[in-house]
């Protein structure tokens, strides 16, 4: 999945506006103006498509965060050079307020099944024996159950 991908389907699922994604990045202590958000948002086939780096997903999870739980006092939390899916997945996590039982309960939504444990795997460290590297079909089928949740 790119990160575009990602942003255009949390920007529907949470049913954001250009200025709410603007704002969520200000959130993060960034700027952006519209013209980048549409830019990102627009289909790579699309004259005007800017791939979104990692460091600005990143960012624009940790203002969701900020936006979801509130900000933090003191520094905030510096934005990953690079992302993978399991980052985003404690990211989303996190932002969101979710228990094992809720992701499991969105996965089922999106008719993928997995159990507990190996959902745990996704949360753990990468140098522990149970660390287990989240796969782009259960990223994709993740939103897709947050989409069936909280559109319908």
């Amino acid at each position: 999945m790119t990160n575009n991908d990602i942003l255009r389907r949390l920007r529907y699922t949470l049913d954001l506006s250009d200025q709410q994604v603007i704002e969520i990045f200000q959130l993060a202590q960034h700027s952006v103006n519209r013209s980048q958000v549409v830019d990102w948002l627009l289909k790579e086939e699309e004259e005007f498509f800017q791939p979104m780096k990692d460091k600005e997903l990143a960012l624009f999870l940790n203002g969701l965060i900020n936006l979801k739980r509130g900000v933090k006092e003191g520094p905030q939390r510096e934005a990953e050079e690079f992302l993978n899916n399991n980052q985003i997945l404690r990211k989303l996590r996190i932002a969101l307020n979710l228990k094992d039982t809720d992701m499991l309960d969105i996965l089922n939504l999106a008719n993928f099944s997995i159990g507990k444990h190996e959902l745990s795997a996704f949360f753990r460290k990468p140098g522990q024996g149970q660390y287990k590297q989240c796969g782009d079909q259960v990223l994709r089928k993740f939103l897709k159950g947050l989409q069936l949740k909280y559109r319908t």
